[in-house]
């Protein structure tokens, strides 16, 4: 809990580009705090009250105060919320008891099986699961770990709710890389798509944030835990525990933000995570199996007019790119023609410095030498 609450975890990885003192004075003390933190207590229990504070702070708590504002001012939550009105949440509080009681259930299971994964495969492999150690990881070295979390996540996520949650369903519009892709043909599993479909989308209205852990549970391990551990576990050997910490607070956040059926969510992209999730649960057709959409792209299982290169395209003009983009090239162009230009100027003066150069001061000359640019007074 302290590294998540009391640390300035940002100013870490922003501290090759911000030299301040105040940036230099949080990341020492973030390192004496983690290192304390160490120091002090085994891996496995750092692993567990690390993740379990990130689920805390990320999903349970955004998500009971989303459910307050949405209960108390309907008036104003549904003129910001995909679908309007039917996105609200429900307001029967049995209903929302039993669903806050499955989905807190499910957050014991999946801390439970953690911990007896991490602990067993420590005392298997004779080490902790992440390497926990008070040598902080290089940002450079945090980024390209994400970017490899978040891929196999995403291809874990996608076929396993196509496949076996939702019982392998045809594509809904099919595109011209799915018809060229050939997959082998998937097990067709009919006690877990029922499952999945009698808990998760019981109710057929956009999700509100709650609904990230209300599935049976067998359904939501393979949904949302498996997805986001098992690349852990890949890149276990080298995979330092903050790293898998700040992996598993975006992937959090990121879930309850595209649970909320919000349409004010920032970032184009974000926003179009928040629209395929809302799609995917009213949808008539099946589709939008992933998160980031590239998977539904490519075999045909999006839903809607727009899909996620649409996406990039808006988030790409938002920022102005384009013209960002043409402006460094100009700039470059404009930096390589001054430098081709002075160079030329530079030649033609050498040539010209051995040809040798006079300058008449009453009856004397200024003769060059070659080896000397001031040259030698001749009376």
């Amino acid at each position: 809990m302290d590294i998540l609450l009391s640390l300035p975890i940002a100013s870490y990885f922003f501290s090759t580009s911000v030299t301040s003192w105040s940036t230099s004075l949080n990341l020492l003390f973030f390192y004496m705090t983690w290192s304390t933190l160490v120091l002090t207590h085994s891996p496995i229990q750092i692993e567990l009250i690390g993740t379990t504070a990130i689920r805390l702070v990320f999903w349970l708590i955004p998500s009971l105060l989303f459910l307050l504002f949405d209960n108390l001012i309907p008036s104003v939550a549904r003129t910001i919320k995909h679908n309007g009105a039917s996105a609200l949440p429900l307001t029967d509080f049995k209903t929302l008891s039993r669903l806050l009681a499955l989905a807190l259930f499910n957050l014991a299971l999946e801390t439970a099986v953690e911990a007896g994964l991490s602990l067993g495969l420590s005392l298997l492999l004779k080490q902790p699961v992440f390497r926990t150690s008070t040598t902080l990881p290089l940002p450079w070295q945090i980024a390209k770990q994400l970017a490899l979390l978040f891929t196999l996540r995403e291809i874990l996520t996608y076929y396993t709710h196509r496949y076996w949650l939702h019982g392998t369903p045809p594509p809904a519009s099919p595109s011209t890389i799915s018809k060229r892709v050939k997959l082998p043909k998937a097990p067709k599993p009919r006690y877990l798509p029922s499952l999945h479909k009698s808990y998760a989308h019981r109710y057929r209205s956009p999700p509100f944030a709650l609904q990230v852990r209300v599935d049976h549970p067998f359904s939501f391990l393979l949904h949302r835990f498996v997805p986001t551990y098992l690349p852990a576990l890949i890149l276990r050997n080298n995979l330092h525990l903050l790293t898998f910490f700040v992996f598993l607070a975006l992937t959090t956040a990121e879930e309850t933000l595209s649970h909320s059926s919000y349409n004010i969510i920032p970032g184009v992209i974000m926003g179009g995570i928040t629209r395929r999730t809302c799609m995917h649960y009213t949808g008539r057709k099946p589709g939008n199996y992933g998160t980031w959409g590239v998977l539904d792209w490519v075999h045909g299982t999006g839903l809607g007019k727009r899909d996620v290169w649409d996406d990039v395209r808006d988030e790409a003009s938002k920022h102005q790119l384009r013209e960002r983009g043409e402006d460094l090239v100009d700039d470059a162009g404009g930096k390589v023609e001054k430098a081709l230009r002075r160079s030329k100027r530079n030649l033609n003066m050498s040539k010209s410095g051995k040809r040798g150069m006079s300058n008449k001061r009453g009856k004397g000359w200024m003769v060059a030498d070659e080896d000397d640019s001031e040259g030698d007074w001749v009376p």
